[in-house]
C-alpha cells in the first residue's frame, strides 16, 4: 500500500475508572490497521512525574519494559510490540517528568527568548512535538494517554491532544474514549449513565470523542448501544462494545467485527480497504484449543499483589505453552515462604524465576534452583534468576558462602558482582545495562539448538554480573557458560551439564516473546517441562 504524505493520529483516552484495558485498545487498533496494509506506530504518554518507569514499584504500577534502545517504559508497551510484531524505541515512551525537565532545561539554555513559561503553549507545544517527531513516516500514530480523564496529571497533556486537531486538522484526527458500563446483577441491567458521566467530563475538557469503546463485563444489548450514541452525541457505528474476553488476543477480532476498522477509515477519510486477520484467527483457536495438555509451572515470586509486575513472563509462557499444545497453569510461589519450606516446590512440571531487585525472599529463590538442580526439574532464571542458579551451584560445589554482593556485600565468595563501570554511579535512575546487547552462542549447548543461530540481540536490565574470577570454580560446579559477549568478558546465558533443562539468561527474553512466535527459550522450556510432566 502507497504511503501516506500526511500521518493519522489516534487517540485513545480513558474514562470512569482505571484498569478497562486502553493499552489493549490501543494495540488492537494497531493490529487492525496494521492488517490493512497501513504502517503504525503507538506512543504512550503517561503522565506521572517520573522521566521514566524505571524507579516505579512493580508492585503497584507492574513491570518495566524495556526497548531494544534501553529505555525503560510501562508496560503497554509490551502489549504495543506482542500485538503489531514491532520493536518499539525510546520515542514511543513519553513521560511528564521528562517534558517538564525538557521545558525547564530549555528555558535555561535560552530558547525561549525570555518568555514567561506557561502549561500553555510550552508544555503542551513540547508534548506536540514529540508525539509528531514520533509519527514521522507511518500512516498511522496511535497515542495513549495514561490515567483517567480527571486526573490533576494529565490536564496539560488533554489540552495538548485537543489542540492538536485544530493544528493538524479533523481528517487527520480521532479520538478514542475508553469507558466502563457497569452490570447490575439485581435488575439484570446493563447501565450507561457512567460512560454518559465520563464523557461529560471529556468534553467539559474541549474533546468530543469519535469512538467510544464500551467495555463490560458481558455483553450488552442493541438499546445500550443507542442510547450510548444519543446521549453521548456519538454516532451508533463509533460505540464498539468490547465485553470481557477468554484472552486479550481476541480483542482485534472483536473492535474489527463491531466495524472499527472501516469506521475509523470513514472518519478520516480514506478508502475502504479489507483486512487480513487470517493470523489472529489461527491464534483465538490455538489459544482455546481442546486438546492441550495442562502443566503445572511454579515462578518464585516477592511481587505478589499484582499480575501485571511479571506480565511478559505470563504471556511468554502462555506463548510458548500454545506452540507445543500445552496450557500452562501459572502458579505463584512466595519466595519467602519456599525459604521457610522448599516442600512447596514439588509437584511442578517446570520452575521459573524470573527478573527481580534486593534481599527480600532471595534465600528462597536461592532453594528453588537449588531443588531444580538435585531432582532434575526444567528451570529457567530469567536476570536475578541466573544470580540464582549461580549461587546455587556455587553452594552444592562447596562455596558455602557464595553470594550475590547486591545481597552480601561482605561475602566471602562474590560469584555475582557488580559491574566495575557501575561502582562508582551514585545517581541510580536510567543507568543499568539497559537494552539490546549482542550475546554469541555455543552451538553445541542445548541453547544454541533453540535458537538455531550463532549470535543474538537480547535486552538487558541488570548492574551485576556473574563474577570473572569464579569462572573455573563454577565451570567445576557443572555451570556451562553458553552465552557470552563477543569479547568474552560477560556471561549472558548458563546452562547445568548433565541436566534435562537447566538454564538462565543475563538478559529478559520475555520482552521479545510473541503471541505466534514464542521466544526460543521459552519454546525450550516449555518442551522440557512438558518431557518431565510425562515422568
Amino acid at each position: 500500500m502507497a504511503k501516506q504524505s500526511t500521518p493519522k493520529y489516534i487517540f485513545v483516552i480513558g474514562g470512569v475508572l482505571s484498569g478497562l484495558g486502553k493499552g489493549i485498545t490501543a494495540a488492537s487498533i494497531g493490529t487492525i490497521l496494521k492488517s490493512r496494509g497501513f504502517s503504525v506506530n503507538i506512543q504512550k504518554l503517561d503522565v506521572y512525574f517520573n522521566t521514566d518507569a524505571g524507579t516505579l514499584n512493580p508492585a503497584e504500577h507492574g513491570e518495566v519494559f524495556v526497548t531494544k534502545d534501553g529505555a525503560e517504559t510501562d508496560l503497554d508497551l509490551g502489549h504495543y510490540e506482542r500485538f503489531l510484531d514491532e520493536e518499539l524505541t525510546k520515542s514511543s515512551s513519553i513521560m511528564n517528568g521528562h517534558i517538564y525537565a525538557r521545558v525547564i532545561a530549555n528555558e535555561r539554555a535560552g530558547k525561549y527568548l525570555g518568555k514567561t513559561i506557561q502549561i500553555i503553549p510550552h508544555v503542551t507545544g513540547e508534548i506536540q512535538e514529540q508525539i509528531m517527531d514520533a509519527a514521522q513516516g507511518f500512516d498511522f500514530h496511535i497515542v495513549e494517554l495514561g490515567g483517567t480523564v480527571g486526573d490533576i496529571e494529565s490536564t496539560a497533556a488533554l489540552e495538548a491532544i485537543r489542540q492538536l486537531r485544530r493544528r493538524l486538522g479533523a481528517d487527520n484526527t480521532l479520538y478514542v474514549y475508553v469507558v466502563y458500563l457497569p452490570y447490575l446483577g439485581a435488575s439484570h441491567e446493563t447501565k450507561s449513565k457512567p460512560a454518559q458521566n465520563a464523557v461529560r467530563d471529556l468534553r467539559a475538557a474541549g474533546i468530543h470523542p469519535d469512538v467510544l469503546v464500551a467495555r463490560s463485563e458481558q455483553p450488552f444489548n442493541g438499546p445500550v448501544r443507542a442510547k450510548l450514541s444519543l446521549f453521548c452525541d456519538v454516532e451508533e457505528a463509533g460505540i464498539i462494545p468490547v465485553p470481557n474476553a477468554k484472552s486479550v488476543y481476541e480483542v482485534p477480532l472483536t473492535i474489527e467485527k463491531a466495524g472499527l476498522g472501516d469506521f475509523i477509515l470513514e472518519k478520516l477519510a480514506l478508502k475502504p480497504v479489507a483486512p487480513k486477520l487470517k493470523d489472529w484467527q489461527e491464534l483465538a483457536e490455538l489459544v482455546h484449543h481442546p486438546d492441550h495438555d495442562t502443566l503445572k509451572i511454579g515462578v518464585i515470586a516477592k511481587y505478589l499483589d499484582n499480575e501485571d509486575t511479571y506480565l511478559s513472563v505470563f504471556e511468554a509462557l502462555k506463548s510458548a505453552g500454545w506452540a507445543n499444545h500445552i496450557r500452562p497453569e501459572i502458579c505463584w510461589l512466595d519466595a519467602e515462604k519456599v525459604e521457610r519450606d522448599p516442600k512447596l516446590l514439588e509437584g511442578y512440571a517446570g520452575i521459573i524465576v524470573p527478573g527481580g531487585f534486593g534481599s527480600r525472599g532471595v534465600e528462597g529463590k536461592i532453594a528453588a534452583a537449588t531443588y531444580a538442580i538435585q531432582n532434575q526439574v526444567p528451570y529457567l532464571g530469567l536476570c536475578y534468576g541466573l544470580h540464582m542458579a549461580v549461587i546455587a551451584a556455587a553452594r552444592l560445589h562447596g562455596l558455602t558462602d557464595a553470594n550475590t554482593t547486591e545481597v552480601n556485600p561482605d561475602t566471602t565468595a562474590p560469584v555475582i558482582d557488580l559491574m566495575e563501570h557501575q561502582k562508582s554511579i551514585t545517581n541510580k535512575g536510567g543507568t543499568m545495562r539497559l537494552g539490546n546487547y549482542p550475546c554469541v552462542l555455543d552451538s553445541k549447548s542445548k541453547v544454541g539448538q533453540a535458537y538455531g543461530v550463532a549470535e543474538v540481540l537480547e535486552r538487558h536490565r541488570h548492574r551485576w554480573e556473574v563474577n570473572n574470577a569464579y569462572r573455573d570454580q563454577l565451570t567445576a560446579a557443572g555451570l556451562r557458560f553458553v552465552g557470552m559477549s563477543p569479547d568474552q568478558k560477560l556471561v549472558e546465558i548458563i546452562e547445568l551439564a548433565d541436566h534435562p533443562f537447566m538454564v538462565a539468561s543475563q538478559f529478559h527474553p520475555e520482552f521479545k516473546s510473541r503471541p505466534r512466535r514464542p521466544h526460543p527459550l521459552f519454546n525450550a522450556f516449555m518442551v522440557a517441562a512438558k518431557a518431565q510432566a510425562k515422568k
